[in-house]
């Protein structure tokens, strides 16, 4: 199992950032996510996100929606992500499951980070837990040898980054803005600015996410944050693809571009 400490020291030292895709479980087919995902493996991801599909995804912009879509239509359970996950991880990369709270506590805590782990994965992102409630899924994941990822948004105040990275134990989630997720134009100016807040009060990894969906924007990013999240683009060519083996040879071509972009 590759630990989220290898991936960003690898990375450190190789004067980069850390590249991480987000694909969701279930899309474009269940065995389709596991191709689709080793594909960004192959090309230059570091770090792979397996969305947990969910049928109210409150940060989710329409692209991710309409493949979160697909994927509860293909009949995508929590067996699938799990399976999914085992799948990506057998590629060497670091695999984590991004996912609302609900399917945790609904699935139990415990056997969900159990079933993780036994599965290859790394940690979760869960951008709907707060610092507040969140102990007991801290616990769990503790007990169980994953990390926690959380995030912090560009209106975050001092007292809440403080809250949310001692929160986080793999990396630290900087949204770029206040929004859905979606590829865009250009990066929120306010993320670089985030960064420097957020390190201010730790020494873990912050990634940047949302609006990042060019190699031009992915090097931007890359000269300030720790990791460059991208999952909408590579989640569009996939949707704008005549079929599975057609979408996984243009997210290569982008993940390609996009890990020559993040070096320094």
């Amino acid at each position: 199992m590759t630990t989220l400490q290898t991936v960003f020291a690898k990375a450190k030292a190789d004067n980069r950032a850390a590249l991480v895709g987000y694909l969701p479980a279930g899309f474009p087919s269940k065995d389709g996510a596991i191709a689709a995902a080793a594909a960004l493996v192959e090309a230059g991801c570091d770090v792979i996100e397996i969305g947990l599909p969910y049928s109210d995804p409150l940060m989710d912009g329409p692209t991710i929606q309409d493949a979160v879509h697909r994927s509860l239509t293909n009949g995508t359970r929590i067996a699938d992500v799990m399976r999914t996950v085992e799948g990506v991880a057998a590629t060497g990369a670091a695999t984590l499951v991004m996912t609302y709270w609900n399917p945790i506590d609904r699935y139990g805590a415990d056997r969900f980070a159990r079933d993780l782990a036994n599965a290859g994965g790394v940690g979760t992102i869960t951008p709907d837990l707060t610092p507040e409630e969140s102990e007991p899924w801290r616990t769990a994941s503790a007990e169980a040898g994953i990390d926690t990822v959380f995030l912090v948004a560009p209106s975050s105040t001092e007292e809440r980054i403080k809250a949310v990275v001692d929160c986080c134990t793999g990396f630290v989630y900087a949204a770029s803005l206040m929004g859905v997720t979606g590829a865009r134009e250009s990066v929120n100016s306010a993320a670089e600015g985030l960064v420097k807040r957020t390190r201010e009060h730790t020494d873990l990894p912050v990634c940047v996410g949302l609006g990042v969906g060019t190699g031009a924007q992915a090097a931007e990013v890359a000269g300030y944050a720790d990791g460059v999240i991208v999952g909408s683009a590579f989640i569009r060519r996939i949707l704008d693809a005549p079929d599975e083996a057609a979408g996984r040879e243009s997210i290569t071509t982008l993940a390609k571009d996009m890990a020559r972009a993040v070096r320094r």
